[in-house]
């Protein structure tokens, strides 16, 4: 009895010690798989933010699965990463790509932030111009300008025109990163915007010959809009009333809707509807009879 006692412990301490080796040797084999499909990627160690130069304090490495790993990520911090400029900020423990940085051998500062093709111009903004300190880095606007159209004779007035559209703002004051709480206004003196040659061209003409007004745009809407200007006869012209839109852009769809016509509702005099009443004749009676069933009595009308 106590030898078949003993077996039977012996056979369950056997069981049991294959299970953990199994176990063990199944977590190992699956510890090590996933260590192969890991990929080092260099990521931010500090918050860089737009026109910093990177250097080695900046970064750092981490582990991202492959199949998770972004594209254009650095696997080591290599000298062809450092020195490189990032064109947006970059949070800490995001990756560091090749989108995120200008190319090789751009200077630090604004100038690595300007598109290829693309001029920097700076205009003069106050709180009304620059929106009330709204306008920050990274905003689209629309520039109008007033000013006095050409003398071709007769009575001249000041026209309102929209001359350029979708202008992105690249610095507000000295600031070209974008603020932590964009709900905060910030109160400078200048922004710098982004524009074509061209479009610096007729910037420059604006801001000498008239006065100029920057329009604030969703950032989705980038739709080109033609507009006939505005003078003083289409000012007092007046202008029909629009519908709220919602926040977003499907206000555009209410506002290009035709507005719906209300007919309005008749009204008729009280002293026609009285005289109608008195001339309209009675109507023919209808032939009756009496019926008699037992002590009651009643009228029946024949149709």
């Amino acid at each position: 009895m106590r030898n078949k006692r003993l077996v039977i412990a012996l056979l369950a301490a056997v069981t049991f010690g294959l299970v953990a080796a199994v176990s063990v040797s199944r977590y190992l084999s699956n510890a090590q798989s996933f260590t192969r499909n890991l990929n080092n990627v260099v990521v931010a160690k500090i918050e860089i933010p737009v026109g910093q130069k990177l250097i080695a304090e900046h970064l750092a490495v981490a582990q991202f699965p492959r199949n998770v790993t972004p594209e254009g990520a650095f696997p080591g911090i290599s000298e062809n990463l450092i020195g490189r400029v990032a064109v947006t900020r970059i949070a800490p423990r995001e990756p560091v790509t090749e989108a995120r940085l200008a190319p090789i051998g751009a200077a630090a500062g604004l100038s690595s932030v300007i598109p290829e093709g693309y001029r920097a111009m700076t205009v003069k903004v106050d709180d009304v111009v620059g929106v009330s300190g709204f306008i920050m880095p990274g905003t689209l606007v629309d520039i109008v300008v007033v000013i006095d159209p050409p003398k071709t004779g007769g009575n001249q007035e000041k026209v309102s025109k929209i001359v350029l559209q979708n202008i992105k703002v690249l610095a507000s004051g000295q600031n070209i990163d974008s603020p932590k709480n964009d709900r905060e206004a910030q109160r400078v003196k200048a922004v710098t915007l982004q524009v074509t040659p061209e479009q610096a061209e007729k910037l420059a003409l604006a801001s000498s010959e008239g006065r100029l007004q920057l329009v604030m745009r969703n950032s989705v809407d980038q739709g080109d809009e033609v507009t006939p200007g505005a003078n003083k006869s289409s000012l007092l012209s007046g202008e029909r009333a629009q519908p709220v839109p919602e926040p977003g852009i499907a206000g555009k769809e209410n506002r290009t809707s035709a507005p719906v016509a209300r007919r309005p509702r008749p009204r008729i005099s009280t002293v026609a509807n009285a005289a109608a009443r008195v001339n309209t004749p009675p109507p023919p009676a209808r032939p009756s009879i009496e019926v008699i069933e037992g002590a009651k009595k009643r009228n029946v009308d024949f149709p």
